[in-house]
């Protein structure tokens, strides 16, 4: 208990300093007083109760009731600290990613597309405070999950994203701009987009320099992220009589140029992804970058405990004062 005690002002207990002095002043006050008277015989003097002996008591009560106030006047406190947060700025976030075959490549582990949404999740679940949607891509697009800020929602439609959903293909454009449709009537302060692809733009009616176009128009940011180890990656090439993929070396072909231009004219930044480690460090650099600004308010309550040391000390000056006019009224 006494551990949660703090003292609003500590200054005043230099004033028990004067709680020495002022029994030393007693002690000597009291000798002064007491008179020395040599007989042959104190037989006649003997006293016949021990209330002359408990005269000090009186003083020390007194004394008492005066470290009491001033501790009192210490003012002793308990204080209780709640903290209350506040989202000031969050983000709105589009995720939009390649589901063409290519991403079945083994370059990264299992494959392109597993090591993605791994990551994805991961990312998802640091963001609490924001709003995120996904977009697929491969020849076509389509929007898989709005913006919402229900993360249960999100992680579980990025789970069901497979490939064969869509026709095969890589629709850059596409996906950009179906990821700026999303987010053109977001009222949100930020906006930003991370599209990420293995391939270079294939199929599609939409430009991508066009889409990038619609995302600065909007003021939406957009993170590029170039997927595929550089070289030769073990790739789906034809199916197997039971339906399996039946894998080859295939060479990985990346629009650099192209994902660099559209992360520069909106102001984000491009990223190339040769492996599972650096696909996870580009997502927790991504996470930095992006902060969603949070203002903390911390409220203190305090509770005051002064008044029962006043009563304490009232009782004690009361106590002293009945005794000394009642039982030592003979003696003083």
């Amino acid at each position: 208990m006494l551990e949660n005690i703090t003292f609003a002002n500590p200054q005043f207990f230099w004033l028990l300093a004067v709680l020495p002095l002022a029994m030393l002043w007693y002690l000597f006050k009291n000798k002064q007083e007491t008179a020395a008277l040599k007989i042959s015989s104190i037989s006649g003097f003997t006293a016949t109760s021990l209330l002359p002996k408990l005269k000090p008591l009186l003083f020390v009560l007194r004394l008492t009731a005066l470290g009491v106030i001033i501790t009192a006047m210490a003012r002793p406190q308990t204080k209780d600290v709640s903290t209350k947060t506040k989202t000031t700025k969050g983000i709105d976030i589009v995720m939009a990613i390649d589901v063409s075959s290519s991403m079945l490549a083994r370059d990264l582990k299992p494959n392109r597309l597993s090591a993605l949404k791994k990551v994805a999740a991961d990312f998802i679940r640091k963001r609490p405070n924001d709003r995120i949607g996904l977009v697929a891509y491969a020849g076509e697009s389509y929007t898989k999950t709005p913006i919402t800020s229900d993360k249960s929602i999100v992680l579980t439609s990025l789970r069901d994203i497979t490939y064969g959903q869509l026709n095969d293909g890589t629709a850059i454009g596409m996906g950009l701009a179906t990821a700026v449709n999303r987010l053109k009537e977001s009222t949100s302060k930020s906006k930003i987009i991370i599209l990420l692809t293995d391939g270079v733009n294939n199929a599609g009616f939409i430009e991508p320099k066009t889409a990038a176009d619609l995302a600065v128009e909007y003021n939406i940011k957009t993170y590029t992220i170039g997927i595929g180890t550089n070289g030769n990656a073990l790739s789906p090439v034809s199916y197997n009589p039971d339906g399996s993929y039946r894998y080859g070396m295939q060479k990985v072909e990346i629009d650099e140029k192209l994902l660099e231009e559209i992360a520069q004219v909106s102001g984000g930044k491009y990223f190339r992804a040769t492996d599972n480690d650096k696909l996870e460090a580009i997502y927790d650099e991504i996470n930095k970058l992006e902060k969603t600004e949070i203002e903390e308010f911390k409220y203190t309550n305090y509770e005051e405990k002064f008044r029962p040391l006043i009563l304490l000390a009232g009782i004690l000056l009361l106590l002293e004062w009945l005794v000394r006019n009642t039982l030592f009224r003979s003696f003083i």
